[in-house]
């Protein structure tokens, strides 16, 4: 018999070879476990030992998993997913959810949607805890990086299950106070622009300035939508804004109408497997459920 055939992989093997995928390096994937890099190391010589085959390439960026890594992860997700089910099963108080959800979105929305909405939903759930990744980049799902992503996109994932939550309505803002009442070619030409033109060069709002006012160069290059609406508030230019961010300000006036080309849809989407968690399902049915774009 071969070492492959002859070597049990275990629970904690299939949890060290999947907190490495996800990370890919032996300090985050240590932190994942609560050990030190130097236990992860040990674990996966001893487990490459045993199978009689390497499980990851070694680089100066980090580890990169081979065919088998990525099958033995596969199964450490379901496992993984089988045993938070027996644990919510297992709960004393069927009535009472616990347990921490992992969400991923990006500020604009984390602030003007998902935080208004998860404030509302302390009083029904107060053992959930979360947490919250607030990023432009769609973090895995798939790998359990996250348990539900709230995204503005037209197509959603396909392997991902969801709810479209509504039409991202986008406008043209100035500062109500000492900025520009209208817009017009000349305010276009001469007005301060505010733009996450180098962060997010595909997003709605910049391919619509790029195609309609080609000439414009934005003074203020920015990384967020977020951002963009703080310093818009403050008078040091104007910016697109969905309409949903703005609602409620009173230090910013929009200058157009909702603009048609902007336009995006917000979805709430999880994994086919994970919406059956008690947690994952709680907070997921709230968000559903609360979250308005107005």
């Amino acid at each position: 018999m071969n070492a492959t055939m002859q070597y049990k992989l275990s629970a904690p093997d299939i949890e060290v070879v999947l907190a490495l995928v996800r990370t890919g390096t032996l300090a985050q994937a240590g932190e994942r476990l609560a050990v030190d890099a130097s236990t992860i190391f040990r674990s996966l010589q001893r487990i490459e030992k045993g199978l009689g085959q390497r499980l990851f390439e070694r680089s100066r960026t980090g580890y990169q998993p081979l065919e088998l890594a990525q099958v033995l992860a596969t199964h450490g997700e379901q496992l993984e997913v089988q045993l938070e089910s027996a644990r919510s099963a297992a709960q004393a108080s069927p009535e009472q959810v616990s347990g921490s959800v992992r969400i991923t979105t990006t500020d604009t929305v984390l602030h003007g949607l998902v935080a208004p909405a998860l404030k509302l939903l302390q009083t029904s759930h107060p053992l959930l805890s979360y947490e919250l990744h607030a990023g432009n980049e769609l973090a895995s799902l798939t790998r359990r990086d996250a348990d539900i992503a709230v995204r503005a996109t037209r197509r959603p994932p396909q392997h991902l299950v969801g709810k479209h939550v509504g039409p991202i309505r986008v406008a043209l803002f100035a500062a109500r106070k000492g900025g520009p009442k209208r817009f017009d070619a000349d305010v276009a030409t001469t007005a301060i622009w505010i733009a996450p033109d180098d962060a997010l060069p595909d997003h709605p709002s910049v391919i619509w300035r790029k195609r309609h006012f080609p000439k414009v160069a934005p003074r203020y290059r920015v990384n967020s939508i977020l951002t963009v609406a703080e310093m818009v508030g403050q008078g040091m230019g104007i910016g697109l804004l969905p309409l949903f961010l703005a609602q409620g300000r009173t230090d910013l006036r929009a200058l157009t109408d909702a603009l048609d080309e902007c336009q995006t849809e917000l979805w709430l989407l999880t994994h086919a497997e994970s919406r059956h968690l008690r947690r994952v399902s709680a907070v997921y049915s709230h968000l559903a459920q609360h979250m308005t774009l107005g």
